[in-house]
């Protein structure tokens, strides 16, 4: 793979204020709060859109070069309407489509496993949703970072605006780190390449 400079816009979703913090839902905002912790960055305001965030590099390529410019954010709208921030940051910092990577939370996969894709639909999840008719396709990248289905008979909705349960919040940490090894390994070395980590049983 050649070296891709960026920039790159890594978008982690969730609904804010603290009283959704804890989520589910907000898995997202969750890995890149951590990345950018481990970044030594802060996400602050942005004046072009309704979000924070903070640009860093991430990562090293092969051969020692300092890994691609990325610009590192979650929307501080309600989840059902991130695309416009999202969009909003895209515009300012000239990022294409194909350069935005969205964490999200996905009922569809074993709590705490990890995928990647590009495009595709949207799984009823309303971030996506959003995302998708804001930037006008479908073809940006996803790391999905798997919360399971609800137990018994309970509704969707209230299962991903609940805290994650005493249980899973011993494994979080191990979610959270993987879901920021899978965006850098897609940034630094393709989609394919991450897959191939993230998608093997472990």
């Amino acid at each position: 793979m050649e070296l891709d400079e960026g920039p790159w816009l890594v978008v982690g979703l969730g609904n804010p204020g603290p009283r959704y913090a804890g989520n589910r839902h907000n898995v997202g905002a969750m890995v890149v709060a951590e990345m950018a912790a481990a970044a030594g960055v802060r996400l602050a305001a942005a004046k072009q859109a309704r979000a924070v965030s903070a640009e860093t590099r991430l990562g090293t390529f092969p051969g020692g070069r300092p890994g691609p410019r990325v610009v590192l954010a979650t929307p501080l709208d309600y989840m059902n309407v991130s695309g416009g921030p999202v969009s909003a940051l895209a515009r300012y910092h000239r990022i294409e489509p194909d350069h935005v990577v969205v964490l999200h939370d996905e009922l569809d996969i074993d709590f705490a496993a990890v995928r990647l894709k590009k495009g595709g639909g949207e799984g009823g999840h309303n971030g996506l949703r959003s995302i998708t008719r804001s930037l006008g396709t479908k073809d940006y990248f996803r790391v999905r970072l798997g919360i399971g289905r609800p137990p018994g008979r309970m509704e969707v909705a209230d299962f991903v605006l609940k805290d994650f349960s005493s249980t899973e919040r011993k494994e979080l940490p191990f979610l959270l780190g993987d879901g920021a090894d899978a965006v850098e390994r897609l940034l630094l070395t393709g989609l394919e390449a991450a897959q191939q980590v993230h998608h093997s049983p472990r």
